[in-house]
């Protein structure tokens, strides 16, 4: 125990703790717009208020194949994310305004549960604890994310005074460690020593990607829906994203059975009206996403922007998908995973019925999904999140879903057993509450 001088005589013990950083998945971190010359900053993720039309305005995005970076369609401001409180800001609370907080609001307390459980095990902020958000419409394995995190991980390595670095990684950011450390094995050997990874989609999350890719994405269900980006105005977003495609299933994966996108057709021939159901493979989806995404298009300041299934994207995808399957875990790095189970979790996506069949198949994008449901998470199956290839020192399956994995009580007692800490101070007396920078940047919208 390290001993730190305080008011009066006496002294508050400072643990001693190897630094922890923390980093976000998909839709985990916090993106500004900011302006290239001048004006306001807007959080254009998560918001609650206008949060569609932000959205819209502000995020919309076509992928470069020259550059391999996925660039706003505003060419006047730029996405950022913000960097304040050590990175821990942009993965706490998405929303973070006061209106949110008021509501408490759970679907946007991203990382904040575990920031104050580490707080209450003895790491400290800027010292010991760091946060790693991203713009994560990107690639996982694009330079500027991979230099960002070595950037992450050198400044937790100096401030801890030559510690070697615990990385908790949730979902998508775990796909981006693999890449990480495929690239550059070196920095992470010299870095990292330990890696507990929590639900990350190894082999991919067939279900909801696909129907990500078809129909688009529902961050919030119920009422609260009306508050938030409407589910086309995601798919819209993410039909451009390198990180949405690098999570399809996995075609070289040996799974316990192929998953499938089915579609109820309708087929005319003589006169004659016949109804059949047609099933894709992974490989022969790609048909299917063509055909499907085909008229694909918005509207954006008046002018029309076509939107197809993304070919260079997946043949990018592609590379990266052989990156992180020739990954290898460096010698004198220890590996944890910990994959939430019990939970209905899409697998099979099918469009269509029977009695309402799919005619031409650009209709599918207009029509609701029917799953069918293997274990997991809610999001990513369990086959998939286990399935690492890693020698891990643990493995456990924990009856939690996607996002609530990151406050779940187990979840919280098998890093504290892990890392080697406990809790050093009641609820009560916690310090990683997190204020809304805009309440002291008010240039943030």
């Amino acid at each position: 125990m390290r001993f730190c001088p305080c008011c009066g005589d006496s002294e508050k013990p400072v643990p001693d703790r190897d630094p922890v950083l923390l980093v976000s998945g998909m839709g985990g971190s916090i993106l500004n717009s900011k302006p290239k010359k001048f004006g306001f900053i807007t959080r254009v993720w998560v918001r609650i208020l206008l949060a569609d039309l932000e959205f819209r305005k502000k995020i919309w995005s076509i992928y470069n194949p020259q550059t391999g970076y996925t660039e706003t369609l505003d060419k006047k401001s730029e996405i950022v994310v913000p960097d304040d409180d050590h990175g821990l800001y942009a993965i706490d609370i998405l929303d973070p305004s006061w209106f949110t907080k008021c509501i408490h609001l759970t679907e946007v307390y991203h990382f904040h549960d575990m920031i104050d459980m580490l707080v209450e095990c003895g790491y400290v902020k800027g010292t010991t604890l760091f946060g790693y958000g991203y713009d994560f419409r990107q690639s996982n394995r694009i330079d500027k994310l991979l230099d960002g995190l070595k950037l992450k991980l050198e400044t937790a390595y100096k401030a801890s005074g030559g510690r070697k670095v615990n990385i908790i990684s949730h979902s998508m950011g775990g796909i981006m460690i693999l890449c990480f450390m495929s690239l550059h094995k070196d920095v992470f050997s010299k870095y990292v020593n330990k890696w507990i990874c929590l639900a990350c989609p190894f082999q991919g999350a067939p279900g909801c990607v696909n129907d990500c890719l078809l129909t688009g994405l529902q961050f919030v269900e119920g009422f609260k829906s009306y508050f938030s980006v409407s589910r086309w105005t995601f798919h819209q977003l993410l039909v451009e994203c390198p990180s949405v495609y690098e999570m399809l299933a996995n075609p070289e994966y040996e799974w316990k059975k192929q998953p499938e996108i089915q579609v109820w057709r309708k087929h005319t021939k003589d006169g004659n009206i016949s109804v059949n159901l047609e099933s894709y493979g992974p490989y022969q989806s790609i048909t299917l996403f063509e055909e499907a995404l085909r008229h694909n298009e918005l509207n954006y300041n008046g002018k029309t922007v076509s939107l197809p299934f993304n070919l260079a994207i997946l043949k990018w995808a592609a590379g990266t998908r052989q990156l992180i399957s020739n990954a290898k875990l460096p010698d004198g790095v220890s590996f944890y995973n910990i994959y939430g189970t019990s939970f209905e979790t899409p697998f099979d996506v099918c469009y269509g019925s029977e009695k309402s069949p799919i005619d031409d198949l650009s209709e599918i994008c207009q029509t609701m999904p029917q799953y069918s449901y293997v274990g997991g998470d809610g999001t990513v199956p369990a086959e998939s999140a286990k399935a690492d290839g890693f020698e891990a020192i643990e493995r456990v399956g924990v009856a939690t879903e996607h996002r609530e994995i990151l406050r779940d009580k187990t979840v919280f007692q098998l890093i504290q057993k892990w890392l080697g800490v406990e809790p050093m101070v009641s609820k009560q007396s916690k310090t990683s509450k997190v204020a809304d920078t805009g309440a002291i940047k008010p240039i943030i919208l």
